[in-house]
């Protein structure tokens, strides 16, 4: 019997109108809107940004996002991102109350994880940093969800080595590491090395294209935020990762995130359709 392949369209992807690194970080397109129109392109998976979240529910409750997802069949939602988490005083401060934002919405909408980091490499030395992912995790628990922090070339975790380091230190079944094919690329792991990193570590998979390492801009974060591509319109081997990461007993949800200007301009419909059809090729016959 063929396992079903499920595809989750992170929200960066579906976020028509949304612009990174700006107070407009929220999606113009309705939340309905957006987990009907993904649910029809054939994703059982969306990611919701706290952004996004805190303007769905001028509009909705987290019970009403809740029916809108399990009406749409949409079985694996992700919630993201908590920064800070990590730091002392008032950044700390911030970030207890983003994470109890996301926890109150983890519980009720029965995210499978938040998605934590940092994005601008904060100095922390590694025990404060698995200490603090630690209870993170225990406090993620009580919720019923999992903490999966994204490893990044530009964060203080961009390693294989350090990566691991984090999570079998904090010893914590619900925490995990997110490996996404944009930053794999970006940091110069191979697919090889990423395939052999345990499985029990792993808390989530995304894929996307884009630029090899030899053709990066110079200015990463622009990069990063604007010029990512859907799977296979770009240089990176999409195929050749998928396939040495279901060798290794990966089974998803296959997260999906695309950050580019110009696709998240496009009507929802269209970006929903060529976000899932691009994926799914990615999986062979």
């Amino acid at each position: 019997m063929t396992t079903p392949i499920d595809l989750l369209g992170s929200y960066w992807t579906l976020a028509v109108g949304a612009e990174p690194h700006t107070d407009h970080e929220f999606s113009t397109v309705d939340f309905k809107q957006r987990v009907q129109s993904a649910a029809q392109a054939g994703f059982t998976g969306i990611g919701i940004w706290h952004a996004d979240l805190d303007h769905a529910l001028q509009k909705y409750t987290l019970r009403e996002m809740r029916h809108i997802l399990d009406d749409h069949g949409i079985k694996h939602v992700e919630l993201e991102f908590l920064t800070d988490w990590f730091l002392d005083g008032e950044a700390k401060k911030r970030s207890d109350a983003q994470k109890q934002k996301l926890f109150t919405a983890a519980a009720e909408l029965r995210a499978r994880s938040i998605k934590v980091g940092d994005f601008i490499r904060q100095p922390c030395p590694m025990p404060r940093l698995i200490e603090s992912f630690a209870t993170l995790c225990r406090e993620a628990d009580g919720y019923g969800t999992r903490i999966g922090f994204e490893m990044m070339p530009f964060c203080i975790i961009d390693s294989l080595e350090s990566a691991r380091a984090l999570v079998e230190g904090a010893g914590a079944k619900n925490g995990g590491i997110f490996l996404d094919l944009w930053h794999i690329v970006k940091i110069g792991l191979s697919y090889d090395d990423v395939a052999r990193f345990p499985l029990r570590f792993l808390a989530g998979v995304e894929l996307n294209d884009g630029y090899s390492k030899a053709h990066s801009m110079a200015d990463m974060h622009i990069e990063t935020t604007r010029h990512r591509q859907l799977c296979g319109e770009g240089e990176f081997d999409v195929r050749g990762f998928v396939e040495r990461l279901r060798k290794a007993g990966w089974t998803g949800p296959w997260g999906i995130e695309v950050l580019n200007e110009k696709l998240r301009w496009r009507p929802i419909d269209e970006v929903t359709s060529r976000a899932f059809k691009t994926t799914i090729a990615q999986f062979g016959g």
